[in-house]
């Protein structure tokens, strides 16, 4: 059986992947919120989708579990927040693709959770310090 590559960058993982791929959806999609959204919710989707993809590739740096968890954890809440903008959205009316992103939301989620619980487990174990 091949050894799998190590991962040396964090695009090469699959939750940065589809965290990247759900900020793009959300830059797409707030193109076509009210102008007067501009520095509301618009805003607001956009920081939360950037950091989500943001922290996992900060955590992919660090050191220590407890760090990577740490930041793992902070793009868990930025994927609820876009979640929460993206229900909010919906409820106002304005375009917006809501069970594409709330999908997108969902696969993240996961695969952080999953992420996060093999971290610690094989620290756990002694394999991870």
């Amino acid at each position: 059986m091949p050894q799998q590559e190590k991962i040396k960058r964090f695009e090469q993982l699959r939750v940065w992947q589809e965290a990247h791929a759900l900020a793009l959806k959300v830059y797409e999609t707030t193109r076509a919120f009210p102008a007067d959204e501009r520095f509301g919710l618009t805003m607001q989707m956009r920081k939360a989708a950037a950091s989500t993809a943001s922290n996992i590739a900060e955590g992919f740096k660090r050191r220590s579990v407890r760090d990577k968890v740490h930041f793992y954890n902070i793009s868990q809440g930025s994927n609820e927040e876009v979640r929460c903008d993206a229900i909010l959205a919906r409820d106002l009316a304005y375009r917006i693709s809501f069970e594409d992103i709330n999908r997108r939301c969902d696969c993240v989620a996961r695969m952080l959770s999953a992420s996060i619980t093999t971290m610690e487990e094989r620290a756990r174990v002694g394999v991870l310090a």
